[in-house]
């Protein structure tokens, strides 16, 4: 076979893959919160699908403390979440995935950054596999009806402005 042949196979796979993945990501959006039993810092039992802000938007923000990407992630937005908030309305959680034997690192941690968003603790992953979540960070942004309307995992400084961006659009 031919290079040109079998460059245009692998293109043709990879159009699909792009496609099916396109599909499956939009598949997940607009759907509600999968229902999880899961704490906050404090040790309130939450369930997930219960997470809502009367009517404006939800970020929820899945991290762990030995990760320097979601945490450089949590600090931007730190800097910037008031404003957020007096703007769009937005409640942030910060979902740890920290495992049981870290979940209690997580609150001193937060204490230690000062972080005023709310902070729940996934240890048993419930959640963060309900939701699909690979890498992290994964955020997703819920509307005021409860949809996931968009989501990005990763992080690379700047990243904030696109979530920012996404919120604005929401809240129009």
């Amino acid at each position: 076979m031919k290079f040109t042949n079998k460059l245009t196979i692998l293109i043709v796979i990879l159009i699909g893959m792009q496609a099916f993945c396109k599909g499956q990501q939009q598949d997940f959006l607009q759907h509600k919160l999968p229902s999880c039993n899961i704490k906050d810092i404090n040790g309130k039992t939450i369930n997930t699908s219960d997470i809502a802000n009367d009517g404006k938007p939800v970020l929820l923000c899945f991290w762990k403390t030995c990760c320097k990407s979601p945490i450089n992630l949590l600090n931007a937005i730190d800097e910037v979440y008031e404003d957020w908030i007096d703007e769009t309305g937005v409640v942030l959680y910060a979902v740890s995935v920290d495992d049981v034997r870290n979940t209690n690192l997580v609150a001193p941690f937060v204490n230690g950054k000062g972080w005023e968003f709310e902070v729940l603790l996934d240890p048993n992953f419930e959640f963060k596999h309900a939701m699909n979540v690979v890498l992290i960070p994964h955020i997703f942004l819920i509307n005021g009806n409860g949809e996931i309307v968009w989501q990005k995992a990763t992080y690379i400084p700047g990243d904030e402005e696109e979530i920012y961006e996404q919120l604005i659009d929401i809240v129009k």
